[in-house]
């Protein structure tokens, strides 16, 4: 086992030693199982063999003044091992370069370990501040009761104590051994500190794996080596959820470096253990090469006749009757319509795409004596560590689950099939297994995002303003078992809230969904359910704008309106603050010059906002398009609101700048294609990714910093990329786009 194997697989034992060890004060989170971090931070334990806390802990000082911080977050580029460790950082007053960050694994004590939802930072960031600021506090009490001196004297920083009358000072290591021992001050009565005085939350600092990645150190699930460790490769239905009828298991058996092949029944779950044949060998390679030998019978179901062209043509038939679900139903749309001085009507559609982390899915497991170790570059750990006991039988507490840092997930790591996989394959054998997906697997099986059909009509008043809007969904949904009945279950991302904007703001509103059945596994892709509604609405409002002859900037502050604080409607309804979503769609407009320039036919802006995973964003797209259709993105404008601090700044200017990146290339080029009940597409070279030349020239982020909480950024700054391109498109050609991707609209102009 070489050395990078020893630091990347003994997180756990680092997080008992270094409590049980002696010689440390260690400080965390002493929680109820069932707790998120985000509740409370409760006193941590102080009883030991060697008087150190117990190592449920996210601090660790060692003698010679070392810390270490747990991350507890999955790392998937989102940069939340280097953010959150950073808020703790600041309250403790340490030196960064004193800093280690260690990758903790599964464990109830940490409370939630799930990275989805942009939620990381906003369901830690104040109890974090307390962490950090309680440590400090026991710290500085430690030194008063060295010197004996009042508390008062004492201030703390750059990772020591310092005594401001003599210029004495210990250094937190010095401090160690008398901080352990004394008693835990209550976390409501820990001060703060003011955040006028932050020196690390604001900055830019790179993220803390960056020398690993850049100099190729074994960081992600696909780098995982064990001694004696075999590879394995895994074999599905081309339609989904088909079970296997027969294989080749003998001569695939007889290759050379196959070790052992064999079919798993799996079950009809689109999300766990799905039916398919293992093959295992010596190396991924000989895998790979077997399993192109191997032929199987299969027996592919109902799904084998859907098709996209027969979804679509069902999306319409649909689109004429009334919807199944009426999720509002505001005044009279129906007669504001038919009184309207003008209506308009439009029709989108937006394909399935996968998420095409660059990181196929793999997944590392060991059974032995009934206990199973998992190592995965997962963004959901308890999910993957509930399907293998659901799954496999094995008990809770004889899953251990090692959280990897992932090559990008976007979502798509929430769903743990391919640990599932792992797992069941692992139980076949005696040594631990690497489970690796091929490219083809990573597309041909993943869990999409949902495509969607939308019919929409607005009305407009005699003065230009919206005074009706309708719109029927016709989204997609999977047959489950539910309480030993069937029913349809929506896909992830492919429901609709009555709460949408404009939903609570135009008088008079029907908004219906009809789910059409499919046999697709759909599941949240970043920023779901705002990364294509956004599309679809904030173009439409574009459409109505233009109609009315207004202009689009104007408009939408119209219908926004001076509500203030609209509070949420339903079970699932959301706040919405106006004046938030006005403060940064007018500074966009004010940065990016809206309404100031005289373009060229060809050149174009357009505008768009969306609130998504508590952030208010908007956007100014700049683009130029040639006589024959090309396009290119010039600048993009983006104005952020998502709180009081911005923790990192490097990281928040790169999630913001990568969600731009990663929406265009959704926007321009990616779609699946559905036929037989299969994924056409196999590979990048049939579904292409953005390239450096279709990159956005500059894209300007401003940060607004309000007296609001704190929220993540990973996912809100995504959504409004598309409609202001779009609407840029238009101004540019005078050409809608309807239908995604981009390729599917002939851009030409002349």
């Amino acid at each position: 086992m070489n050395a990078d194997h020893l630091e990347n697989a003994a997180r756990r034992d680092f997080l008992r030693k270094s409590a049980l060890g002696g010689g440390g004060l260690v400080l965390g989170f002493y929680l109820n199982v069932a707790d998120s971090a985000a509740k409370k931070v409760a006193k941590p334990s102080t009883i030991s063999e060697t008087g150190a806390f117990k190592p449920n802990a996210f601090i660790h000082i060692a003698p010679n003044g070392t810390v270490t911080l747990i991350s507890k977050q999955p790392e998937i580029g989102q940069g939340i091992k280097t953010s959150l460790p950073m808020v703790i950082a600041e309250e403790l007053e340490v030196n960064w370069k004193d800093v280690v960050i260690v990758q903790g694994d599964l464990d109830p004590v940490y409370g939630s370990q799930n990275a989805g939802g942009s939620r990381s930072t906003p369901t830690n960031y104040e109890e974090f501040h307390r962490l950090g600021a309680t440590a400090r506090t026991m710290l500085i009490q430690a030194a008063a009761e060295t010197w004996n001196v009042p508390v008062s004297e004492l201030i703390a920083h750059d990772s020591a104590v310092h005594h401001q009358s003599t210029g004495r000072k210990l250094g937190y290591g010095e401090l160690v051994e008398k901080a352990s021992a004394l008693p835990v001050p209550d976390p409501g009565a820990v001060k703060l500190k003011d955040s006028k005085n932050y020196k690390l939350l604001g900055t830019r600092i790179g993220g803390v794996d960056n020398p690993g990645i850049v100099t190729g150190k074994p960081l992600f699930g696909i780098d995982v080596q064990l001694p004696g460790m075999l590879y394995a490769v895994y074999e599905k239905s081309p339609v989904f959820g088909g079970k296997v009828v027969s294989a080749n298991l003998d001569k695939i058996k007889s290759l050379p470096g196959v070790r052992n092949a064999f079919i798993i029944q799996g079950g009809s779950d689109l999300k766990g253990l799905l039916p398919g044949v293992a093959i295992v060998a010596d190396s991924t390679w000989a895998a790979f090469s077997a399993r192109k030998q191997l032929e199987v019978v299969w027996d592919e179901g109902q799904g084998a006749s859907q098709s996209w062209s027969g979804f679509a043509a069902k999306a319409n038939e649909l689109s004429t009757q009334p919807g199944t679900d009426i999720l509002r139903n505001d005044g009279d749309a129906k007669t504001a319509l038919a009184a309207a001085e003008k209506t308009v009507e439009a029709a989108y559609s937006y394909p399935f795409i996968s998420h095409a982390s660059i990181e196929p899915q793999n997944c590392t497991a060991w059974y032995k004596d009934g206990a199973i170790e998992i190592w995965a570059p997962t963004q959901n750990p308890e999910a993957g560590q509930k399907v293998v006991t659901a799954t496999l039988g094995i008990p809770k507490d004889k899953v251990t689950l090692h959280i990897t840092r992932s090559g990008g997930g976007f979502g798509r790591r929430l769903i743990p099939d391919y640990i599932i996989e792992a797992a069941a394959i692992a139980q076949h054998l005696t040594v631990p297994v690497k489970l690796t997906w091929t490219r083809e697997d990573d597309l041909r099986h993943d869990q999409y995002r949902a495509g969607g059909f939308h019919f929409l009509r607005g009305g407009l008043d005699d003065k230009g303003k919206l005074v009706a809007w309708h719109n029927h969904f016709v989204t997609f949904a999977n047959k489950v078992v539910k309480d030993s009945k069937p029913k349809l279950e929506l896909g992830s991302g492919a429901n609709l809230s009555g709460d949408e904007f404009p939903g609570r703001w135009v008088e008079n509103c029907l908004l219906e969904q009809t789910p059409l059945e499919c046999n697709i596994p759909m599941g949240p892709w970043r920023a779901p359910r705002s990364n294509v509604l956004a599309w679809v609405f904030h173009s439409f409002i574009d459409e109505l704008a233009h109609a009315a002859g207004r202009d689009p900037l104007e408009f939408r502050l119209e219908i926004l309106g001076d509500k203030g604080f609209i509070p949420g409607t339903g079970e699932q309804g959301i706040p919405y603050d106006v004046n938030r979503m006005k403060h940064v769609l007018q500074h966009v407009a004010e940065q990016a010059e809206w309404g100031k320039k005289t373009l060229p036919r060809g050149q174009g802006q357009g505008i768009a906002f969306h609130f998504s995973h508590r952030g208010y964003i908007a956007q100014v797209a700049e683009v130029t398009v040639s006589r024959d259709g090309k396009l290119k993105v010039d600048r993009v404008v983006v104005s952020t609101d998502i709180g009081a601090q911005i923790v990192n700044l490097s990281g928040a200017e790169n999630q913001v700048q990568g969600s731009v990146v990663d929406g265009l290339g959704a926007l321009t080029f990616q779609e699946l294609n559905i036929e037989k009940g299969r994924i056409v597409q196999s590979n990048f070279g049939d579904y292409p990714m953005l390239r450096i030349a279709d990159a956005p020239t500059r894209v300007d982020v401003h940060f607004l910093k309000t007296d609001n909480p704190v929220t993540g950024l990973g996912e809100p700054a995504l959504p409004p990329l598309a409609p202001a391109v779009c609407n840029a498109i238009f101004a540019a050609t005078g050409k809608r786009v309807r239908q995604l991707p981009l390729l599917r609209t002939d851009l030409s102009w002349s």
